[in-house]
């Protein structure tokens, strides 16, 4: 097996010394898997992830967050090349919803001696995402937490309580409008979310996902308004005591065209933000994307 691992310089293993190139080059050795390794900049991460895809590697493996594991997925997706995760970051949602360990050894091991499963992919406007993508609330949220770390100088979780407390202040809602299968719907809602298949949405697997290959979407529209009852919801969802027939209203489809009154909004993307012309065209893509995980007898 023949691999190129994309190491993002910016995860906080590298960062502290950690890991370097040496020691993950070192521990795919031990599991018996020539694997280069090169150091990516997050900048250089989307160009050196589609020259991957094209060098006929046995394996392209993405070594980061979520946010590097999109990108990658994102030049993989069709290609037929398997997608690798070493999870590095701080959530790590999509190793964990695969079940691929967190551990660098057992991830190691996983890309080594696993098997290949075909999972979907969500896509808007043209950009892959492997989690799930949001509009509203959210996005704001997280311009304001890397604005308060950036100038403030604040810890990431200070910033992100600081900052969910500032974008609520003020915000009556977006007005939005949600083709799907040819039924309209219009609604008044703090935030959109859309899943790369069905997430739970109460109890104790609240953010997670059964299956990747459901092939549909899922829409997540919140009822609540008003900075008092947001905050509120957020505190149950860190307590896992959302419940969905009154936080949200769901809808599912292989694709959905969102509308709003503004030209260009502010879209997250497994975590990631962006600004997009409107109307967001969103589409399921079915098992575009191969993943090593663990085998069934690891399982």
């Amino acid at each position: 097996m023949r691999a190129i691992v994309l190491l993002n310089r910016a995860a906080g293993a590298v960062v502290s010394g950690d890991l370097t190139p040496d020691s993950v080059a070192a521990a795919f050795a031990a599991a018996g898997v020539e694997a280069e390794v090169p150091l990516i900049p997050p900048g250089g991460m989307d160009a050196r992830a589609k020259a991957a895809a094209r060098e006929g590697y046995d394996a392209v493996v993405a070594a980061g967050g979520d946010g590097t594991v999109r990108c990658v997925a994102a030049a993989l997706a069709d290609s037929g090349t398997p997608l690798g995760v070493l999870p590095l970051g701080t959530l790590n949602h999509f190793a964990k919803d695969l079940g691929i360990p967190l551990k660098l050894a057992d991830a190691v091991r996983t890309l080594a001696k696993g098997q290949v499963k075909e999972v979907d992919v969500g896509e808007v406007n043209g950009r892959v995402f492997i989690n799930n993508s949001s509009l509203g609330l959210y996005p704001e949220i997280v311009r304001e937490r890397e604005l308060q770390q950036l100038h403030l100088g604040k810890s990431k979780w200070r910033a992100l309580a600081s900052a969910t407390l500032h974008a609520t202040e003020g915000r009556p809602g977006m007005a939005v409008r949600v083709d799907a299968d040819g039924d309209q719907q219009v609604r008044r809602t703090p935030f959109v979310f859309i899943g790369n298949n069905r997430y739970t949405m109460e109890g104790l697997a609240i953010g997670a996902r059964e299956s990747l290959q459901g092939g549909e979407l899922s829409l997540y529209l919140g009822r609540r308004r008003g900075r008092l009852a947001l905050v509120q919801m957020a505190v149950r969802a860190l307590a896992k005591r959302l419940r969905q027939d009154e936080d949200f209203e769901l809808v599912t489809g292989d694709a959905f065209v969102i509308s709003t009154t503004d030209r260009r909004i502010r879209v997250a993307t497994d975590g990631e933000v962006c600004m997009m012309d409107t109307p967001l065209h969103y589409r399921i893509r079915p098992r575009a994307l191969r993943v090593l995980v663990p085998a069934a007898t690891e399982a």
